[in-house]
This record gives C-alpha cells, sequence and structure tokens, in this order.
C-alpha cells in the first residue's frame, strides 16, 4: 500500500514527509517552525529544508512572529489546501484499489486493529544476559 499511495502522489509533486506536514498545518491552523519541528519529530536543519520545498511551490507560506521576529510562523495557503485535497483523493482511491475485496465491515476492523497495534505502549526489551 506504501509503494502505490507514493506512486499516486508523486506526479502531484509531493513525498509522504510533505503530506505530513501539510496535514498538521491544516489541522493545526498554523504553527511556529519550532512547534513543527517537534510534532513532526525531525530536527530543525531538516525541517527547514521540507518547509523550503512547500514554499517553493508556494503550498505554505513562512512569516516572522508579530510577538516575536525571531520565531516563523508557518502556515498552509489556499494552492496547500487544495492540493492537500487533490492528494487525499488520490489517496482514498488507493485505499480502494488495495482495499476492494474488504468490505465496510471488514475495514472497520482493519482501521480499529491497527489503530490498537499503533496506539499500543512500547514494551521495553530486558537487557542481554550474559551468556558467559
Amino acid at each position: 500500500m506504501r509503494l502505490r499511495a507514493e506512486s499516486a502522489i508523486a506526479p502531484l509533486g509531493l513525498r509522504p514527509r510533505h503530506l505530513v506536514a501539510l496535514t498538521v498545518l491544516r489541522d493545526g491552523g498554523g504553527s511556529t517552525q519550532q512547534a513543527l519541528s517537534t510534532t513532526l519529530q525531525i530536527d530543525s536543519t531538516n525541517l527547514v529544508g521540507l518547509l523550503n520545498d512547500l514554499e517553493a511551490d508556494k503550498l505554505i507560506e513562512r512569516r516572522r512572529s508579530p510577538e516575536d521576529r525571531r520565531r516563523h510562523i508557518v502556515e498552509l495557503t489556499t494552492a496547500g489546501a487544495m492540493r492537500l485535497a487533490e492528494v487525499e483523493f488520490a489517496l482514498a482511491a488507493v485505499e480502494d484499489e488495495v482495499l476492494g475485496r474488504l468490505d465496510d465491515e471488514q475495514r472497520e476492523t482493519l482501521y480499529r486493529l491497527l489503530q490498537q497495534a499503533t496506539s499500543a505502549d512500547v514494551v521495553a526489551c530486558p537487557t542481554a544476559v550474559d551468556a558467559s
């Protein structure tokens, strides 16, 4: 599914990491670069490169914070919202293609199980025991 999804969004000029950033900005109504770096769990250097890509395509806009001129506020543009909608439409088509043999109830069960599996607490592995 991942490979099919990446193939579907590539013609729209986006990679998965772009999609995640755009979705976070849409859902959160904008963000400081520092908060976005924390939310996306990427270092600030990589974030700047990611934002440069999106800004070059006019999908986001960065501006100085009026409260603190040292900070940048990042917001989704109208073009960014439209591109995100296109991507979500393409991804819905991929999902239908891949999961087409499942009925609605089976899909809901799959989604629920995946959500349960990915939201479980991380289990720490015990330290290795020296066999010597």
